[in-house]
């Protein structure tokens, strides 16, 4: 169902203005608290990374622990630019760890989408071109396996096979994604990880080929505290007007717990098709 609906947006200029200055403190931290990781990781105390795949767009390349369920939730906040804005919530995702190499994930969410949710790992429909919103939700189940483990310079890798129907909106047919992403961990603790990730989706008037790339570099600054910044894009192939939406996102999180993590991800769009700003805050919780 989607309907007209009045709008006030930020423009660019106040998205920057509030944006900016967290990128740069995040920046200037980074900078300052970086040598220091090696040595706080290093003490440790049992406050294992948890390895959410909603952190940042490119997935972790860890499975869920064997023997335990991995639930993970945000909201998305997504400033378009000619367009009313998107909010993507709860977006839960439930991973059960199998094997220690394999996992079962199924999730659901809903959304007042008014110009698609191309920042996070949901899929959806592309959301009106009249300037409308459309209220959507689907379900997601699938896989995660990893294929090869860390050896010199052979990356740790994992492939993620998920399907997403739609509950309602303007959605209506299946569609399928998979995801291989790989890295590498430093003796440091840095970890470099990247990503594509292929949907089938269904635009307004076809079924298209979407391509997302991605690289992030997460770097602990104690045990409980890790900060990232990332590079990701979406680009179309046969879509009426093929385009490719990039940004640049920095995010953080810290463990409550050993089982329980907060985290926040922002992000700028680099081209006129990408939406100007996003926000999307999260947990996990694993037990």
């Amino acid at each position: 169902m989607c309907c007209s609906q009045k709008h006030v947006r930020l423009g660019p200029r106040g998205i920057a203005a509030c944006g900016l200055p967290l990128l740069l403190v995040m920046l200037v931290m980074l900078v300052m608290l970086a040598p220091s990781a090696a040595a706080s990781a290093a003490e440790g105390s049992g406050f294992a990374d948890l390895h959410t795949d909603r952190d940042a767009f490119t997935p972790s390349t860890e499975t869920a622990t064997v023997g335990t369920l991995l639930t993970e939730g945000s909201y998305v906040f997504i400033d378009n630019r000619s367009a009313p804005s998107t909010n993507v919530y709860p977006e839960l995702l439930f991973r059960a760890g199998v094997t220690d190499r394999f996992e079962w994930r199924f999730g659901i969410s809903y959304a007042s989408n008014a110009g698609g949710y191309l920042v996070t790992n949901a899929e959806g429909s592309e959301g009106p071109s009249d300037g409308t919103i459309c209220y959507e939700s689907n379900v997601l189940y699938g896989f995660k396996a990893v294929v090869t483990e860390q050896a010199a310079w052979l990356p740790k890798s994992c492939v993620i096979v998920d399907a997403f129907t739609p509950l309602s909106g303007a959605a209506f047919g299946t569609a399928p994604a998979v995801t291989y992403a790989w890295g590498w961990k430093s003796s440091e603790s840095w970890r470099l990880d990247a990503a594509l990730r292929y949907v089938y989706a269904e635009s307004r008037v076809n079924w298209i080929n979407k391509w997302m790339p991605s690289v992030v570099l997460r770097i602990p600054v104690t045990e409980r505290w890790e900060v990232h910044g990332e590079y990701f894009s979406t680009f179309t192939d046969g879509a009426v007007d093929n385009a490719t939406i990039p940004f640049l996102s920095p995010g953080t999180h810290y463990m409550l717990t050993k089982n329980w993590e907060i985290g926040i991800r922002v992000g700028w769009g680099l081209s006129q098709n990408a939406a100007n700003f996003f926000s999307d805050a999260g947990f996990g919780w694993r037990y």
